[in-house]
């Protein structure tokens, strides 16, 4: 395993990804439960996909923008899980060069759809409280179309100078990453001369995307709250209050580990080890893509009930083949 980098080569050919640093005797063990979390976020997410798509009653927006975040959990867990298992399981650590910065690119892209997604579905609850009679006179499918275009450029025009950034570095003393992936700011550490460009661009980059998306949020709930609690009875404040709990949930769960994640990257350095980074890195990218389709399969009745339909057709399904084995 190369461990340096020839100075008169300042840009190495691949890169050495360690996996979780100090955890490496582990990672078997680590790569079970992984493993468990991408199958359940594939097949979760893929389930509620065909729901959204086969039954008409859910073309309305609020199912669009679910069936967008669903889209967008399998690409962000494909982006880094495949290699993650190759490294735990086949000690299959090198990664090209190129290679690198595409799945820095993709990694980081979709982080930035996933945030705008929950932008755009606070947006829709706010439109679905504050102008119930007016819903689908605002939320028209051009809008929806134009929503979702804008989310995808916003991310694109972010994120696309990343790669070039970290092309521009050179590793003159080691091509080993400290990750499990190629994340943007594990790429500047290990990077030798100037990388305050980097450094600055990272920083200004996740504070205005997630500030801004946070404040649009916030401000979206505070108008939904005033707008509630006008309602005259209590039946309809919790039957607005019950529209909202799937997203709120999303965003705890979207945003909590993530902003961990930036805090003790940033400032915890000394006071973190940094296998606890990297894991809360990991859970960043995974736990959200398993956890979403649960809690709005927990919280939507419309979901719920088309779940526990197929359910229950698979298992009338199941018993009429068993049936006919045993007849004949």
């Amino acid at each position: 395993m190369p461990a340096a980098v020839n100075s008169t080569n300042p840009r190495p050919l691949t890169f050495i990804l360690i996996g979780i640093p100090g955890l490496e005797d582990e990672e078997l063990w680590i790569s079970i439960p992984f493993c468990l979390i991408y199958v359940m976020a594939l097949l979760g997410n893929s389930l509620l996909l065909y729901i959204i798509k086969s039954d008409p009653s859910f073309h309305e927006p609020m199912f669009f923008f679910l069936s967008m975040l669903a889209g967008n959990d399998i690409g962000m867990s494909t982006s880094t899980l495949p290699k993650m298992l190759s490294i735990f399981w086949l000690n299959c650590r090198e990664i090209n060069f190129s290679a690198c910065l595409i799945q820095m690119f993709f990694v980081h892209s979709l982080s930035v759809v996933e945030t705008g997604i929950l932008v755009a579905m606070a947006y829709d609850r706010y439109i679905a409280i504050c102008y119930p009679l007016r819903y689908t006179s605002i939320l028209t499918n051009s809008l929806l179309g134009k929503i979702s275009i804008i989310i995808l450029i916003r991310a694109f025009i972010t994120i696309f100078p990343l790669p070039f950034l970290v092309n521009r570095l050179q590793y003159c003393n080691t091509n080993i990453v400290l990750h499990s992936y190629c994340e943007h700011m594990a790429l500047v550490k290990i990077a030798c001369g100037d990388t305050r460009v980097n450094n600055i661009y990272g920083l200004i980059l996740s504070l205005s995307i997630t500030g801004f998306d946070l404040l649009f949020i916030a401000s979206s709930y505070v108008m939904i709250l005033r707008a509630v609690f006008h309602l005259p009875s209590k039946d309809a404040r919790h039957k607005a209050f019950s529209t909202c709990g799937a997203h709120v949930c999303v965003i705890l769960i979207t945003y909590t580990p993530g902003i961990f994640s930036f805090l003790t990257h940033r400032f915890g350095q000394d006071s973190v080890p940094h296998h606890v980074h990297i894991f809360l890195a990991n859970v960043y990218l995974l736990f959200p893509a398993m956890l979403n389709p649960l809690v709005y399969g927990v919280k939507t009745k419309q979901i719920r009930n088309r779940v526990l339909k197929l359910l229950s057709g698979a298992n009338s399904y199941t018993w009429f083949c068993v049936y006919s084995l045993y007849r004949s």
